[in-house]
């Protein structure tokens, strides 16, 4: 775009006072270049007039009239085109070619104004971009960097030269390249900055565009840091609970079997003490497990094929006994020939976790059914059903919560802690599956595990459904 014209270009004024005055001068331009016009053809018409005095032949006169006329155009048509090509150098042609320089002049400053605009836009989306805290890289399909931003530059530990190189042959690390290679879109990547291993980056993927993607990285070592001060500070406490509570619950049991009177108000006092420090004891023992399962990555030796036949009887044994008066029926859909590869005491401890609670907020005489099978992706799956008192929208997306209750009194009376779901989802983690609930309310809900294929296992053995239900 030449930057003549792009000096000589005027931002409109867009007042209604403006825009008549501007429809006015356009309207007296073009009475001008009709008059213009109008003057050539009369003009052209003076050597036809001419000839017809001296011959008095009219054809010939019109004839002439006409071809004078018809060059007349036709030079200036050559002038308009010269000007077009020139990019408007200033020269004029009048009449009707004139209308048509006009109009080219007022679209092209139109055109100019709008390019104009659109690279305004583009420098203060450019400065925005180059701006944002988070590191922002553009990649072509084959992983070549198109654009970056300064903040790419400083947390990825790049520079504007590598514009046109793959990123993988820039950050070599291994965990970066395979969540490249398995596909990165809607996965988050946990990962530390090539440039400080310090820092500690978040990174997710985007599709941009029509065949483009984003990655977008954000630092959140603050954040780790202060997740690791808070897990510190529970651990220790809870640690320093744990022995002033033991020895607590001991002298009260101590008091209790001493007690002789079961009926006296001391003996009552007695035993509510002794079930609120065993209820402290168990959030206790519910926060040391959970600051274990946080900051500790499983080892692969304590990782062995689980008969979760075997498993799941003995859960919903447990569950029996829970139930007690309650008469909930029990059932047990289990395929027996499909084991995990998994951590015995995790996976006992978070699936009993919500057969438990499964019971606990199911009313008397209610059904809960606990499945075990593989999906159609192989994939193995638990489940537990229930019929129980259903859970609202709104309250699902924090199950998973420390101490997060819907109902606070209820759970207290059934001696919640708190912290089961927290377990859970920590444990489904640490073994790579995933947790869905469905509910409706007063119609049960559905707590469903999925584990990965890669850690189920096939022995020969028949299916099996049992159903358990608590004797009068």
């Amino acid at each position: 775009m030449p930057q003549k014209i792009l000096n000589t270009v005027k931002r409109p004024d867009r007042s209604p006072t403006a825009r008549y005055r501007h429809q006015d001068r356009i309207w007296r331009l073009n009475a001008a270049r009709w008059r213009q016009e109008l003057l050539l053809l009369l003009l052209s018409a003076v050597p036809g007039g001419v000839l017809f005095m001296l011959g008095g032949a009219i054809s010939w006169a019109i004839a002439l009239t006409f071809a004078c006329y018809a060059l007349s155009l036709l030079y200036r048509l050559m002038r308009l085109a010269r000007n077009v090509r020139r990019q408007f150098t200033g020269q004029t042609t009048y009449g009707l070619t004139g209308l048509i320089q006009d109009r080219q002049r007022r679209v092209r400053a139109s055109w100019v104004r709008r390019q104009r605009k659109l690279v305004d836009l583009l420098k203060r989306y450019h400065r925005s971009a180059m701006s944002v805290p988070d590191a922002m890289v553009v990649l072509t399909p084959l992983r070549e960097i198109e654009w970056l931003n300064d903040a790419a530059c400083d947390l990825l530990n790049l520079t504007q030269n590598d514009v046109g190189l793959r990123i993988d042959n820039l950050i070599r690390d291994p965990t970066f390249v395979n969540w490249l290679g398995e596909g990165a879109s809607g996965r988050v990547l946990e990962f530390q900055s090539p440039g400080d291993e310090q820092r500690a980056l978040n990174l997710r993927m985007e599709p941009y565009g029509e065949d483009r993607s984003l990655l977008i990285g954000r630092d959140v070592t603050a954040l780790y840091r202060l997740q690791g001060v808070r897990q510190d500070f529970v651990a220790n406490v809870s640690h320093e609970l744990r022995t002033p509570l033991t020895v607590l619950a001991g002298y009260l049991e101590t008091l209790l079997d001493s007690e002789e009177d079961t009926q006296g108000e001391m003996f009552r006092i007695l035993t509510n003490m002794h079930q609120q420090s065993e209820r402290m004891r168990r959030i206790v023992e519910d926060l040391l497990l959970l600051s274990r399962l946080e900051t500790s990555r499983p080892d692969e030796e304590y990782f062995e094929s689980i008969d979760m036949r075997s498993l799941l009887e003995t859960v919903a044994h447990d569950a029996q006994l829970l139930s007690g008066a309650e008469q909930h029926q029990i059932l047990l859909e289990v395929d027996p020939g499909l084991w995990l590869v998994g951590i015995m005491r995790e996976l006992h401890s978070a699936l009993s976790n919500l057969v438990f609670n499964a019971v606990k907020y199911t009313p008397g005489g209610g059904t809960i059914t606990i499945r075990w099978q593989q999906n159609e992706k192989n994939q193995p799956v638990f489940e537990v059903e229930d019929t129980g008192i259903g859970i609202e929208p709104r309250h699902i997306p924090r199950l998973t919560e420390r101490f997060y209750r819907i109902d606070v009194a209820r759970s207290r009376t059934r001696g919640g802690t708190g912290l089961g779901l927290a377990i859970v989802k920590h444990v489904i983690l640490r073994h790579d599956a995933k947790l869905d609930i469905t509910s409706q309310l007063n119609q049960g809900s559905v707590f469903r595990v999925t584990f990965p294929a890669s850690r189920a296992e096939r022995h020969n053995a028949p299916n099996l459904t049992t159903g358990m239900k608590n004797a009068q």
